[in-house]
């Protein structure tokens, strides 16, 4: 048998992550030894998708695999920078892979093994390549729950915010989104299926509307508003 590589796994939490951390523990072919996810210093939730420290950690625990966080601070420390540290830290147990659940962006694809390649990792997609059709086909295949918990404001409004991803969500959506909102119209919380030894027991307390600034490529800085639910476990075990 062959040996197994050593894998960190860059967890966000949502149904693309979610299916190609299944998909990879199905193939065997890594040994995943932890979920990366960059936090929010201030608010203690992960980045873009807004989830909570504690659901993530739940998440980690019904999977079976370590947590490891990189806290990210405006002022003191960039994705960069903390990625570096992170790869610094995990090629010390061995590590050699950086596993991510991209579709089919290929400038963030490209960025990433820029960065991580430089550094002696190589990046592994997989799910790239397919469309969005095929993947969100896989995804209800794969049995994983996921429930919508953040959308761009301008391509999905608030009634979108908790909805379940299931077969009937196609036929929700506007002309021109994507069907797995791989160009950030919406963003998702997988709390139940094979993936996880049980479910994991939440609730949207609030909606909120929150603007973010972005500093787009060519320097310029653009703010985007989104529909941003809050959300916490409901049962405290």
């Amino acid at each position: 048998m062959t040996e197994r590589k050593k894998a960190v796994f860059n967890w966000s939490g949502g149904k693309d992550s979610a299916l190609a951390l299944q998909k990879t523990l199905q193939e065997n072919k890594f040994e995943v030894v932890a979920l990366l996810t960059t936090i929010n210093y201030a608010s203690q939730t992960s980045s873009i998708h807004s989830i909570p420290l504690k659901l993530l950690s739940k998440q980690a625990d019904r999977i079976g695999i370590p947590l490891y966080t990189v806290p990210l601070s405006k002022n003191t420390k960039t994705y960069e920078k903390g990625m570096t540290e992170a790869v610094k830290h995990f090629k010390k147990q061995g590590v050699t892979h950086f596993i991510f659940g991209d579709i089919f962006l290929a400038d963030v694809k490209s960025y990433r093994e820029s960065k991580l390649n430089a550094l002696g990792i190589e990046v592994v997609e997989p799910l790239w390549g397919k469309t969005s059709e095929e993947i969100y086909a896989e995804f209800l295949k794969s049995g994983i729950k996921t429930k919508i918990i953040v959308t761009q404001a301008d391509k999905l409004d608030q009634t979108f915010i908790g909805k379940e991803l299931d077969k009937d969500f196609p036929q929700l959506l506007p002309d021109g989104i994507d069907l797995c909102g791989e160009n950030g119209e919406y963003h998702t919380f997988s709390y139940d299926g094979e993936l996880f030894k049980t479910k994991i027991d939440f609730e949207i307390t609030k909606v909120s509307k929150i603007t973010y600034d972005f500093k787009m490529d060519s320097g310029e800085m653009k703010s985007f508003d989104y529909w941003q639910a809050e959300i916490q476990p409901t049962n405290p075990l």
